[in-house]
């Protein structure tokens, strides 16, 4: 049964809200995972530039005593090339947890807010915490 008009701005309001919040969510956490994960390439390629005499050229102790131009270009080219690696990971890092955690399934489409009586998604597959109750936890490559 449709709801009516106000009743489905309201409900439109809350699950847009909600679908934002889990997306700031999801957000946050790829953020903090990517950070983490990158943090080698960014320190070594920072430390490239910085010593590099036609970039920055930092008159620091390290840049003078430790690196010159050839080890500053170094320093850049292998955090590029170690840097592609570290994405991959960071990606299998965040879809492993968002999985873990039910991220995806916390999102609500707009029907929801258009109709009485229908069920949350993550209610109707089992609620968050199926897992709990028993369910196999294997996974399968196929369904």
């Amino acid at each position: 049964e449709p709801r009516s008009a106000w009743c489905c701005l309201a409900w439109t309001l809350l699950i847009v809200t909600m679908n934002s919040l889990i997306f700031c969510v999801n957000l946050l956490l790829m953020f903090v995972i990517f950070t983490i994960v990158l943090l080698p390439t960014i320190v070594v390629v920072y430390f490239g530039f910085q010593c590099h005499s036609q970039v920055l050229h930092s008159s620091a102790r390290y840049c003078q005593s430790i690196l010159d131009d050839n080890s500053s270009s170094a320093l850049i080219i292998l955090g590029f090339v170690i840097m592609s690696p570290l994405i991959v990971a960071a990606l299998a890092i965040y879809c492993s947890l968002a999985r873990r955690f039910h991220l995806l399934l916390c999102f609500q489409p707009y029907s929801r807010a258009v109709y009485k009586g229908v069920k949350w998604r993550w209610y109707e597959e089992g609620g968050l915490c199926r897992c709990a109750r028993g369910c196999n936890t294997q996974v399968k490559a196929w369904v």
